[in-house]
């Protein structure tokens, strides 16, 4: 079978005023019609960049220095950016991994899409027109003709991802590259997304690269996988065996650290292998909770309630919060999304509790109800046994509200940008008058950024001098420094790969188990919730389906939607 792209030797270099970064080097791989390739590794391997080298989109400084790229037996190295964009679209399509930064939001989807087929086709507006209702509805949007007048943002995620892919299309052409398209989608849009890049490449016999930090979507849709670490490819071959019997130790390490779906381990695997060496994970430094900062309460935080077994750490009762869609003189004109509806439970202090459900289900809602971020329609919220609803200079409140920090999903935006590390970290500190003086504000930010693994030297960098990981640390280290005893976690590794997640994971069991916490873990992520947590609350269109321990929700679900949800899960028996 004659291939449809081949990439031969391959080097993408950076040349910067610190000198060359090898992005990618001797890389060779190949795809054929009809065949998904997954290319896997984690953040900084090189997986975009392989990606944007076929389709000379490398940012400056970027450059291929060497080795050949060839589709269809054409050479597309040496092309000018006039032939580029000739096959650019029409002849290679492209999935990137944002929706709603990918697509314009002052265009409605309609405008898009017929601005795309015109250039590629060279057809009139109504032709251009139909073939963007056919494309709609071939990526499984319901009433194309009146969505394609709808802008980007009255769709979901997933709705979006799909118009994203329907652009990618609208070229017909032989080959498609997916960079990393199911990012931060809940399990059951993940599914459908997969399934709908699976069944377009059998029914249009498309190429297919699919780049991804994610195991799990390799074992469920790739006929291929090659292995990337450090710009290098250093395994390829058939999904089943790459995954089921890996070679080298880089992919075993890689494989281990996927959070397991099937049953519940201490801790988990991270990625040590550096080098050609692997590894073992370290826990954390421990504490003397009775002496350390950390582990000592407040004079404000020890209350009788707090040391009572039998007071939950959170208490919801009836919490209930609608949003109004559209405005309306007339109440029955109105719209309203009721978010959350009549959601109680109650979490033990020392308990790791989990919300799951797909995207709009109601999961951050509740979350930022228990905050205070949101404010309920009814119902009632209680922390460490003190009803947390009422006005909020109450001294009692107040003291209650001390016991709760959040740490929220995505790092590059909870951090203030124009801030050291060391004031982002002091504020809290500051704030709560947990310090006397500055200089011991700057102590006891040292000690923590030393606890979560970035050490003291990183008080005076700005957060852009950080990585996605390091990042979350600094978000963690924010939320300790006012010493709660609830963390409550949204999504805290959704965008993060499989290395620095098992990471930051590890760290918040440590944490838990050295300072005694609570945590509320919020995430769409099945095996991670089954890793974490002790009890399990599922959720959809803002109700609480089920509530049940989380080994028995795992292996004897009863409620339909439960059973649904688990049923979606990756599988990962090629691991075994």
């Amino acid at each position: 079978m004659s291939e449809l792209l081949e990439i031969e030797n391959l080097d993408v270099d950076f040349v910067t005023r610190r000198g060359t970064i090898h992005a990618a080097k001797n890389v060779s791989i190949t795809v054929t019609a009809g065949e998904v390739l997954g290319l896997v590794g984690e953040s900084g391997a090189g997986k975009s960049t392989i990606g944007n080298a076929v389709i000379d989109l490398l940012e400056p400084p970027g450059q291929v220095s060497a080795g050949s790229i060839r589709f269809n037996g054409e050479e597309l190295r040496g092309k000018t950016d006039d032939q580029m964009r000739h096959i650019r679209g029409d002849r290679i399509g492209m999935i990137f991994q944002d929706p709603q930064t990918s697509l314009n939001p002052l265009l409605r989807i309609g405008e898009q899409l017929t601005e795309t087929i015109r250039k590629t086709k060279g057809v009139s507006q109504s032709v251009a027109l139909a073939n963007a209702e056919e494309l709609l509805e071939s990526v499984g949007i319901s009433e194309a003709r009146a969505r394609l007048k709808s802008y980007p943002h009255q769709f979901s995620g997933g709705m979006r991802q799909r118009v994203v892919i329907a652009l990618a299309l609208a070229g017909d052409p032989d080959l498609i590259i997916a960079d990393e398209p199911t990012t931060a989608l809940d399990v059951s849009v993940q599914a459908q997304i997969l399934d709908l890049i699976r069944g377009l490449c059998k029914s249009r016999n498309l190429g297919v690269i699919i780049v991804t930090h994610d195991i799990g979507v390799i074992a469920n849709i790739a006929d291929r996988v090659a292995v990337m670490f450090r710009g290098n490819i250093v395994e390829t071959g058939d999904v089943g065996q790459i995954l089921g019997n890996p070679q080298h130790e880089y992919t075993k390490s890689l494989i281990a650290a996927v959070p397991r779906p099937d049953k519940r381990l201490h801790r988990f695997n991270s990625v040590d292998y550096i080098d050609g060496t692997a590894g073992g994970d370290s826990a954390l430094n421990r504490i003397d909770i009775n002496s350390h900062w950390l582990g000592r309460k407040s004079q404000l935080q020890q209350t009788a309630t707090m040391q009572s077994k039998e007071v939950s750490a959170i208490a919801v009762k009836d919490l209930s919060i609608a949003f109004k869609l559209q405005g309306a003189i007339l109440k029955r004109n109105r719209r309203m999304l009721q978010a959350v509806d009549q959601v109680s439970f109650a979490i033990a202090s020392g308990e790791s509790f989990g919300l799951v459900g797909e995207s709009g289900s109601g999961k951050s809602t509740v979350a930022r109800l228990i905050a205070g971020l949101l404010t309920p329609d009814s119902g009632s919220v209680e922390l460490v046994g003190t009803n947390v609803l009422g006005k909020q200079k109450d001294p009692q409140i107040k003291a209650a509200r001390l016991n709760l920090q959040m740490i929220f999903q995505d790092p590059y935006s909870s951090l203030n940008g124009r801030l050291r590390v060391l004031d982002i970290v002091a504020e809290p500190i500051r704030f709560y008058k947990q310090s006397d003086n500055e200089k011991h504000t700057r102590q006891l930010v040292y000690d923590l950024l030393e606890h979560v693994g970035l050490g003291k030297d990183a008080a005076l960098r700005y957060p852009h001098e950080f990585s996605g990981g390091q990042r979350q640390r600094i978000s963690i280290a924010r939320a300790l420094a006012s010493r709660p005893r609830i963390l409550i976690c949204d999504e805290p590794t959704s965008a993060l790969d499989v290395s620095i997640q098992a990471q930051i994971l590890n760290l918040l069991k440590d944490l838990q188990d050295e300072l005694g916490l609570t945590l509320l873990f919020i995430s769409h992520d099945l095996p991670v919730i089954r890793q974490m947590c002790d009890r399990v609350a599922v959720m959809r269109n803002g109700a609480i389906c089920e509530i049940a321990a989380t080994e028995e929700l795992f292996n004897n679900p009863q409620h339909e939607y439960s059973k649904h949800l688990l049923g979606l899960m990756p599988r990962m028996d090629v691991i075994g």
